[in-house]
């Protein structure tokens, strides 16, 4: 299977090009069977990626244009009268790959109608449960500087997400090429089967002093001063999944330290939220993941 992924990544940078880092936390994520929050200025590519990804692993994709006006039932589905009986009608959140797009946009309300989904693969109406297909995976986008009319995920939201993958500009070289050649068109990708993969991630070894190391970074996280909570064992175990699919991407059959900072960035940058005298000070929540690491695993 993982000769299918490596197909899937070449794919994926025949249409996003620069964007290398982003595309392997993205497959990780997948591997992982999370949720991937999306950041970025507009125009980076998070649309097209979300689209790509969904197309060339032969998944069937859905966008939700997330606005200030968007109900829960628009997300989910809801109940219409149909020959006197009550029928259910899937909402756009029924597919395997589900592009929330400027998901702050909208009101924590319907913001909501998401965690069920996220969490336990379903969706509950009228006291009748629907499960999701699988595999499912929610791309949620969102904007960090766009603040106006906009409404923060609360961090029951967003530590419902495995990884916030963060977008930055192309490097200097890659511009001439995105704007001389088009991306190419995806086709799906023989042999792929994401919950093979994610099977088979699950058995890559991870080594004791790896389990402590993530334990002890936990540890510190709730007495570290500049952070308003500390890691949750949710997110250290989405930081171990993301571990084990770097390692599993890699071809290698156990997790390495480098596996394990490769995936901090993504599994941590959203879960620890700054005091607000530390972002007074102009620290970063980066800086302060560097220096748990530093602490606790070894150079």
């Amino acid at each position: 299977m993982r000769a299918a992924l490596k197909a899937l990544e070449e794919t994926l940078r025949s249409v996003l090009f620069g964007q290398e880092r982003v595309i392997r936390e993205l497959l990780a994520t997948a591997v992982a069977g999370g949720h991937a929050l999306l950041e970025g200025l507009p125009g980076l590519g998070k649309t097209l990626l979300a689209k790509a990804f969904a197309e060339a692993s032969g998944l069937s994709y859905r966008r939700i244009q997330f606005t200030p006006d968007l109900l829960p039932a628009d997300v989910t589905g809801t109940e219409i009268l149909e020959d006197g009986q009550f029928v259910f009608r899937p909402g756009p959140i029924f597919a395997q790959v589900v592009l929330a797009d400027e998901v702050n946009r909208a009101t924590p309300k319907t913001q909501s109608a998401l965690l069920e989904a996220m969490q336990e693969r379903g969706v509950t109406v009228g006291g009748v449960r629907h499960p999701l297909p699988e595999p499912f995976l929610v791309l949620a986008t969102q904007n960090p500087l766009e603040l106006e009319g906009t409404y923060p995920l609360p961090e029951a939201q967003l530590d419902r997400f495995t990884a916030k993958i963060a977008f930055s500009a192309p490097p200097r070289a890659t511009w001439v090429r995105i704007l001389s050649e088009e991306p190419q068109t995806p086709q799906a990708v023989p042999g792929l089967d994401l919950l093979v993969a994610r099977a088979e991630a699950a058995q890559v070894v991870v080594s004791q002093p790896a389990l402590e190391a993530i334990a002890n970074t936990a540890q510190l996280s709730g007495e570290e001063k500049h952070l308003r909570m500390g890691l949750s064992p949710r997110g250290a175990k989405a930081w171990l999944g993301l571990a084990r699919a770097l390692a599993y991407l890699d071809g290698r059959a156990h997790v390495d330290w480098e596996d394990l900072r490769g995936s901090a960035l993504p599994a941590l940058s959203h879960r620890l939220l700054l005091t607000e005298e530390a972002q007074f000070e102009g620290l970063r929540v980066e800086q302060v993941i560097q220096d748990l690491l530093r602490r606790t695993m070894p150079k």
